[in-house]
């Protein structure tokens, strides 16, 4: 259903796309920049540049200004895979980071990092500034990956890396991000920006952010585990069906297995439960069979009776 209504309104894709841009910004704008913690990628070297430049460069438009050559790279060498999605997503990010910091050419803005809660943060709880910058930097690029957008950059960048010289994409986005973090580095040390924290400190900070925002982003695009599935061996099976099948209220399905180093054949019941049902189950094979062996595994999506779907 929710699939068709995108089919139906691709509209609503690209205002979702505007909002998880507008909260990527949010994170990079408010609470990173003047915190000298680099993200790594384009935004990365673009911070590094703004600093370089004693703050004269707006961080936004030099993202814009080196993702635009990327993406006409990316179309010359992968065609139209990166298309309009990808071009509006790191416009209207490297937008939104300027208008939020008030430095947008000839518009300003509302220099949100001045108010006095990030001025607070970042003097009486730096940790907890950079915890928010990952949260809202990776929720935003989460929601626009979801809804099939890109921000360029080391995106482009890798997949060029992957058809040229087949290294793998996980692996080139980790090598540019560490080369970015790692020069944004030696930029804070050589312009003496470094006041209250070493210049390696806030390295450190940058590639705790980087996991951070990176768990967030596969936490928005798969979804945060709602449901656990079992695997049970037992002698008992009939009675731990029922019971689960009763109690809990869940179907069950027997598998036909042998066990090679019994080489003994049985059956291994199979049933997938909520996470609150999950305390509950265990009960349930712990009392009829102490000695069953069990095995549970996440869940990211279920679609049948009884379980929601994932927008």
């Amino acid at each position: 259903m929710t699939e068709n209504l995108y089919k139906e309104h691709p509209v609503l894709e690209y205002i979702a796309i505007t909002f998880g841009a507008a909260i990527m910004a949010i994170g990079i704008g408010v609470f990173l920049v003047d915190a000298q913690v680099v993200p790594g990628g384009v935004s990365g070297l673009s911070m590094a540049i703004h600093y370089l430049s004693s703050n004269k460069i707006p961080v936004g438009v030099m993202i814009w200004l080196l993702n635009v050559p990327l993406y006409i790279w990316g179309i010359k060498e992968l065609g139209k895979e990166f298309g309009i999605r990808t071009f509006y997503g790191f416009t209207l990010s490297s937008f939104f980071i300027d208008f939020f910091r008030g430095e947008f050419p000839f518009i300003g803005g509302f220099s949100l990092q001045n108010t006095q809660p990030i001025k607070d943060l970042q003097q009486n709880d730096f940790l907890f500034l950079i915890l928010l910058g990952a949260a809202f930097l990776g929720i935003g690029l989460g929601i626009i990956f979801k809804f099939k957008g890109t921000t360029a950059g080391s995106d482009i960048v890798a997949a060029i890396m992957q058809k040229r010289f087949g290294i793998k994409p996980g692996m080139a986005i980790m090598m540019i991000d560490f080369f970015v973090i790692i020069t944004a580095g030696l930029v804070i040390e050589f312009k003496g920006l470094a006041v209250d924290r070493s210049a390696i400190t806030l390295t450190l900070y940058a590639l705790f952010l980087l996991f951070i925002s990176a768990r967030l982003v596969d936490a928005i695009i798969d979804g945060f585990d709602y449901a656990r599935s079992a695997y049970i061996i037992s002698e008992k099976n009939e009675e731990i069906a029922q019971a689960i099948m009763n109690d809990l209220s869940r179907g069950a399905t027997a598998i036909k297995a042998r066990g090679l180093y019994t080489n003994a054949e049985r059956e291994v019941v199979v049933t997938v439960v909520t996470l609150k049902e999950l305390g509950k189950l265990l009960s349930i094979i712990k009392k009829i069979d102490p000695k069953a062996f069990v095995t549970i595994h996440n869940v990211h999506e279920v679609m049948g009776e009884g379980f929601r779907r994932r927008i």
